[in-house]
């Protein structure tokens, strides 16, 4: 009998966290920080192979302002784990700073950041800095191939747009990673990120959400991700593809549900003020066994034990034919310690189903169980001769202290 892992992603699926992070304005900031990269450290040491962190500057909920200051700290504090930027909001930096930046935390990281752009999610940030919102993308494209061309150290970069310059530009130092720091698009709703990506054969990260409504854009994304890359002469593989999703998971569907009373209203409450949602109507009180179910059977995320989250998992991989990573979102539905329970819960139950890891330790267990008997009239057998053996080499003596 050999055990099937569940999954269908090249080479096994990969995990981690994409973590904004949300977080209660209530609560203490500077704890919030903490907890963060405490958990950046359990995940390292649990097995996750990466961690995403966001640019918000408004909203009080997603309280990351420089992913590039975040990925550093957790630097010190890890050993393996990939840090990602999710993502560097391109029309907010000019693209000189933002590629001297990623060149250097990839030197401090020696290689374990990887760096992904977007065009900022936020209208509140760009309103603040007096910003066209829908200027966003063209600004992050023109950004991005910029920055693409500087980290290909062909020499001085030219270029004028209406928002910044770069006469002769050039970066003074030489990516670690070699040909180049490994970069990603972000993709939402839209189309333009796996555009992107493929246009310039980079990853894809997306946040989108799994809901029924989004369902389309993801059974979608491949598909235009290449065709752009045959059009461009690039190459795209899907295991440099990553997908969020929502999730809270506990040793039971009963404690999952009982753990988000922490604050899984809350974060409703938030996501209704940025994206309206169509779970649930503006204004609608529901209780909070109503929340869970609604969050369940829409796909929008999973609330439950390890099997539930399995299940969650794999409906993505059914629709979207397989992807490299499936990250978590770093959230506030259960508090900090039911936090970081589900990290481990999910590195113990919910990897092995996705993954090479477990099935030839059950298979070889399977293997050995099927020749049991057999195995043991041998053992039995080989301690009868290892005695007899013994007898006949030490005579009468020997026979009395074997009685």
């Amino acid at each position: 009998m050999e055990i099937q892992s569940h999954n269908t992603a090249p080479a096994g699926l990969r995990f981690g966290l994409f973590m904004p992070p949300y977080h209660n304005p209530r609560r203490n900031p500077t704890a919030c920080i903490e907890q963060d990269l405490r958990h950046v450290e359990e995940l390292d040491r649990f097995g996750y192979h990466e961690v995403w962190f966001g640019e918000h500057h408004s909203g009080g909920y997603e309280t990351i302002p420089s992913p590039e200051i975040m990925i550093a700290a957790a630097a010190q504090r890890t050993n393996r784990i990939d840090l990602c930027s999710g993502v560097i909001s391109l029309p907010y930096h000019h693209p000189l700073m933002v590629a001297d930046r990623i060149v250097f935390l990839d030197h401090l990281t020696r290689g374990r950041v990887r760096i992904g752009v977007g065009p900022g999610a936020l209208v509140a940030d760009s309103q603040m800095m007096g910003m066209d919102y829908n200027m966003l993308r063209p600004r992050m494209e023109e950004s991005l191939d910029a920055i693409i061309e500087l980290l290909a150290e062909n020499g001085g970069v030219s270029r004028k747009t209406e928002w910044f310059t770069l006469d002769d530009a050039r970066l003074q130092f030489a990516s670690y990673t070699r040909p180049r720091v490994r970069m990603a698009v972000a993709a939402a709703l839209s189309p333009s990120g796996p555009r992107l990506a493929g246009k310039y054969g980079l990853g894809l990260l997306s946040i989108g959400g799994t809901a029924e409504q989004s369902v389309e854009t993801l059974r979608s994304t491949w598909d235009i991700m290449t065709t752009e890359a045959d059009k461009h002469g690039q190459r795209v593989e899907r295991s440099q593809w990553a997908v969020v999703g929502n999730m809270f998971v506990a040793d039971t569907d009963e404690e999952a549900l009982e753990a988000t009373r922490y604050g899984l209203k809350e974060f409703m409450d938030y996501r209704h003020v940025v994206t309206p949602m169509k779970m649930i109507a503006p204004g609608e009180q529901v209780s909070h066994e109503e929340l869970v179910r609604r969050v369940n059977e829409s796909g929008y995320g999973c609330i439950g034990g390890p099997e539930r989250a399995i299940k969650y998992i794999q409906r993505i991989i059914d629709l979207t034919g397989g992807f490299g990573t499936f990250l978590l979102t770093g959230h506030d539905w259960g508090n900090a310690r039911a936090t970081s329970h589900m990290y481990e819960l999910v590195a113990d139950k919910v990897f092995p189903a996705f993954t090479d890891g477990s099935s030839a330790l059950m298979n070889s267990y399977l293997w050995t169980k099927e020749r049991r008997d057999g195995f043991r009239q041998r053992f039995d057998a080989g301690i009868e001769k290892a005695k007899s053996d013994y007898v006949a080499q030490n005579g009468a003596n020997a026979t009395a202290s074997q009685k």
